[in-house]
């Protein structure tokens, strides 16, 4: 009599097993990534050809830093180009840092909103999810300027992958590019 009680438990634990990685999982495992910062970044140099739409951006990158004293912006001409260079100004933020791209000011967080959905696809899993624009900093302008129609409040769709490792779903990656916010 025991063992066939032995032969229904153990079917439920082994059932358990092969649970399906449920949406509160993965909202509990990628929510500990957010928010992360959303930061604009100011080039030390670049250059554009003449009248180009990567030309237009430079020239009100450089009116929305020069104005309020971030930044010197020295301007040269090469043949049908122009070159930008950015040297911090007198009221150059605390917040800003170097980096390999530029200048770098904080503009704002993307927060985690929610999972949208799950593909799976044997032992490996893609999440959809939802993060929102929020918190914007003073720099928030100066983003905009670079990402005109970009809002506080606005949404974006991510994803992450999982992996099955026995019993439990593993998250291996997310194809968020930001850093977590400190």
């Amino acid at each position: 009599m025991r063992m066939l009680l032995a032969v229904p438990v153990l079917a439920v634990l082994l059932g358990c097993g092969s649970a399906e990685l449920s949406r509160r999982e993965a909202e509990n495992d990628i929510r500990k990534d957010y928010p992360v910062q959303v930061s604009v970044t100011v080039p030390e140099s670049a250059s554009a050809i003449k009248g180009s739409p990567e030309h237009a951006k430079l020239v009100a990158l450089q009116e929305a830093v020069a104005s309020p004293g971030y930044f010197i912006v020295a301007r040269t001409p090469e043949g049908d180009r122009e070159r930008f260079i950015f040297k911090p100004g007198s009221a150059a933020p605390k917040s800003m840092h170097l980096t390999a791209k530029g200048y770098e000011l904080p503009a704002a967080e993307a927060e985690f909103v929610r999972a949208l959905g799950i593909e799976k696809r044997g032992a490996e899993a893609r999440v959809t999810y939802q993060i929102r624009l929020a918190h914007p900093t003073a720099f928030f302008g100066l983003f905009q300027t670079l990402h005109p129609g970009v809002r506080p409040g606005e949404t974006k769709d991510r994803h992450a992958s999982y992996r099955r490792e026995g019993r439990d779903w593993v998250l291996r990656e997310t194809d968020e590019t930001l850093k977590k916010a400190q």
